[in-house]
């Protein structure tokens, strides 16, 4: 079992990175983490919103929380943004992959993908992986990705994955969030495979909570609000997938009510096609084609180093 122990990453302070934390969810959870005592960087493509919610964190709990620019979009964009992190970090503790988009107009990233697979996963995907050794050299260290209930309802269309053919918003946002929660399982047992501790892969979802989400789609927010719980409450699996003593790698979290829509936060097993190891080596592969990333040579150097 790995912990949140272990030595820090920044003088006596873990150090944290949260995507997607200039609002809703993700400036919960920053900000329950600073409340820990943790270092936080704030990673979001709203840097304006972003720099003021960091500055005000630090004024509140003076850790050396900051904010930084991050298109998850753009491959340059997190080549960068990664850049500059390792530039003076050599260690992290928890990174948070919360950041995502829902239902926006069709369009393209900077790499030409459809946004949900884009931004969701392959971004998500792109991040974790140049951040990987700098997890691996930190003992008790988490990849915390987020999901989403209806990948219980999801499956990966890999004859359309960029919506070339035909956008259909809610298809794509689902299968973008069924490929987060793959891709967490799958990390997790690559790791295994390497007889790597650290860092572990856990997944989470916030069930139904009231988020910038649904600018895109008021009306869904409307008709959902009343199966909603508070932000603080989404929150909550995210912030024991970071700091629970008891979590594992592999380990799923979110709400226990009806559905997953919303209650006490506990451990959980992925729905549908959520669980299909096949499946998620599948999208690992493709992620790794998509992105020019291979994870797989990462985890056997650093394993070869550690061992």
């Amino acid at each position: 079992m790995s912990n949140v122990g272990g030595p820090r990453s920044h003088g006596d302070v873990k150090t944290a990175i949260v995507t997607g934390a200039a609002s809703g969810l993700g400036l919960r959870i920053a900000e329950t983490l600073c409340e820990t005592g943790m270092r936080v960087i704030l990673a979001d493509i709203d840097i304006d919103r972003c720099r003021i919610e960091a500055e005000n964190l630090e004024s509140i709990f003076g850790t050396g929380t900051k904010a930084e620019y991050l298109d998850l979009g753009d491959k340059r964009s997190i080549k960068g943004f990664t850049d500059v992190f390792l530039s003076s970090n050599d260690r992290l503790d928890i990174l948070v992959n919360n950041a995502g988009v829902m239902n926006p107009p069709f369009l393209r990233t900077s790499q030409g993908h459809e946004p949900h697979w884009g931004i969701n996963h392959l971004g998500h995907f792109s991040l974790t992986v140049l951040l990987l050794k700098a997890l691996i050299n930190t003992e008790g260290s988490r990849v915390v990705t987020q999901s989403s209930i209806v990948h219980d309802s999801a499956d990966i269309d890999f004859t359309d994955i960029d919506s070339e053919r035909r956008y259909r918003p809610w298809q794509a946002y689902k299968q973008s969030k069924l490929a987060t929660l793959l891709f967490s399982s799958e990390l997790q047992r690559r790791l295994d495979n390497h007889h790597l501790n650290d860092p572990i892969s856990v997944a989470c979802h916030p069930g139904l909570v009231n988020t910038p989400l649904y600018r895109n789609g008021r009306s869904l927010g409307l008709l959902l609000r009343p199966f909603m719980h508070s932000i603080g409450d989404g929150a909550a699996p995210c912030i024991i997938a970071c700091t629970g003593n008891d979590v594992k790698g592999g380990d799923f979290y979110g709400p226990e009510g009806w559905r997953g829509f919303r209650g006490k936060p506990v451990k959980v097993e992925p729905l549908g096609r959520g669980a299909d190891a096949r499946l998620a080596t599948r999208v690992w592969d493709l992620s790794k084609t998509m992105t020019g990333l291979d994870p797989d040579i990462v985890l056997s150097q650093q394993s070869k180093t550690n061992h």
